[in-house]
């Protein structure tokens, strides 16, 4: 049973590419204002749980709810609206598009009360150097800047739910732990966000909650802070060391 405080919840949700069946019977909800890190080995079915809640891919079964509202099945617009979004692996900017542009082609023009609302003038302030760099054609960005823009973009959609697919994804380790604190600072002014990560350690120092998850099942609900002091378990299920 789901309670009130959770802004994302996934009930026995399955979902297939073609023939294969990647996620079996996922269920798992996210406190509202909280992070939670979906982690997994490769090919566990962590891109494919992020995709189908955003409406990239439907599921076959089972229901997803934004805060209390059923969205599973219906279309990545109406879910955006609902107030979720994604921040897709490998960043999927408009190359083409000026920093600004990428920035203003997503912005949303009514938000629920309830929600914060995003101006291109809030991203400049959270990111200095998209300011800097803001008449620039998006593809003449380093990686970390793309990533920077990637997440402004998704916040123009003014979301409350905030999905982020290996943000840290080819960085510098100094970019890293810039994309550590804007997270932090993200979820300090509301912001629910799920974080798939393969840097491990990176993750549980930022979430609150982990779910892990095997060959599309989850294998394993856990505080943070509990599971990155166990060290044996986190061997056996990410081989971790």
């Amino acid at each position: 049973m789901h309670s009130k405080s959770e802004a994302l919840v996934l009930e026995g949700v399955n979902s297939f590419y073609g023939d294969s069946h990647i996620l079996q019977d996922v269920s798992f909800g996210v406190r509202s204002g909280h992070i939670l890190a979906l982690l997994g080995r490769n090919g566990a079915g962590k891109t494919t749980c992020m995709n189908t809640v955003a409406g990239l891919v439907t599921p076959r079964s089972g229901r997803i709810l934004v805060n209390e509202v059923a969205i599973g099945g219906v279309s990545p617009e109406a879910i955006c609206g609902a107030g979720i979004a994604l921040v897709p692996q490998g960043r999927r900017i408009f190359r083409s598009l000026t920093v600004i542009e990428n920035l203003t082609v997503a912005c949303k023009r009514s938000v629920p009360r309830n929600r914060v609302r995003w101006t291109v003038e809030d991203i400049f302030a959270l990111f200095p150097r998209l300011a800097e760099r803001q008449n620039h054609p998006a593809g003449l960005l380093s990686g970390g800047e793309q990533q920077m823009l990637a997440i402004g973009r998704a916040l123009m959609t003014n979301p409350h739910v905030l999905l982020m697919d290996e943000p840290t994804e080819g960085l510098a380790p100094q970019i890293v732990s810039e994309v550590g604190a804007i997270i932090t600072k993200l979820k300090s002014l509301g912001l629910t966000i799920v974080l798939v990560e393969q840097h491990t350690n990176f993750a549980l120092k930022l979430a609150d909650e982990v779910v892990i998850i095997s060959t599309g099942e989850v294998v394993l609900s856990e505080n943070a802070r509990n599971l990155s002091e166990n060290h044996q378990l986190l061997e056996n299920l990410l081989g971790v060391h």
